[in-house]
């Protein structure tokens, strides 16, 4: 019976570890989306600076959650003239609409260990639209850099742009376009800790040199 009852303990321990709130990393979380470009090419461009939260169940995924946005100013394709005419009102409008939100509706286990699929809503140029990812799990365990329990991603999804009053230049210019996500989260006490801890070492260094 003890032994029976240790048992029942240490599967429940094992099952709360692997579910955590993590707050996602800004300078890791990051979208690349391409599109073809008269047949002739397929260019792309990123989004970076990404922020939000992310509820992981690796038992029980349809427990999971999460939330991320982008903000459209990061946007860049390495043509500053490129870059200026995504961001007019030709496209993103994003002196209107400054951001891009997914917040998730479902999660399910997919094909394969680590394989995902995440449903949600993607709200871009003011537009909210239903969006499936095929979410893959990276890695689980301590950040070797700052110790934090982490977490990471990949997804892809591919959507149309006309979808989301996008729609400038189509047929001619593809209207598919295939986004990649990457990600990384620390687990959200653990991570603030460890920048408060950070921020004060800065301010001790900075006291110092005065």
């Amino acid at each position: 019976m003890k032994l029976l009852t240790a048992a029942v303990l240490a599967l429940g321990t094992a099952a709360t570890a692997q579910a955590a709130t993590y707050t996602l990393e800004t300078n890791y979380t990051q979208a690349v989306f391409r599109w073809d470009h008269l047949g002739f090419s397929n260019p792309a461009a990123q989004l970076a600076q990404g922020t939000g939260q992310l509820e992981f169940d690796i038992l029980k995924p349809e427990r999971s959650r999460v939330e991320v946005t982008f903000p459209l100013s990061t946007l860049a394709t390495g043509v500053p003239d490129l870059d200026e005419h995504l961001k007019s009102e030709d496209f993103f409008e994003v002196a209107k609409f400054p951001t891009a939100t997914f917040s998730s509706t479902k999660v399910e286990a997919g094909m394969g260990a680590g394989k995902f699929k995440v449903t949600g809503n993607l709200t871009l140029h003011g537009i909210t639209r239903p969006v499936t990812l095929d979410a893959t799990l990276l890695k689980t365990g301590n950040n070797a850099r700052t110790g934090v329990a982490s977490v990471g991603f990949d997804a892809t999804a591919t959507i149309k742009r006309s979808d989301f009053g996008l729609g400038a230049f189509v047929p001619q210019v593809g209207d598919a376009v295939r986004i990649q996500v990457t990600t990384q989260g620390g687990e959200t006490g653990a991570l603030a800790a460890y920048r408060e801890k950070q921020e004060e070492e800065k301010k001790k260094e900075a006291a110092a040199k005065k």
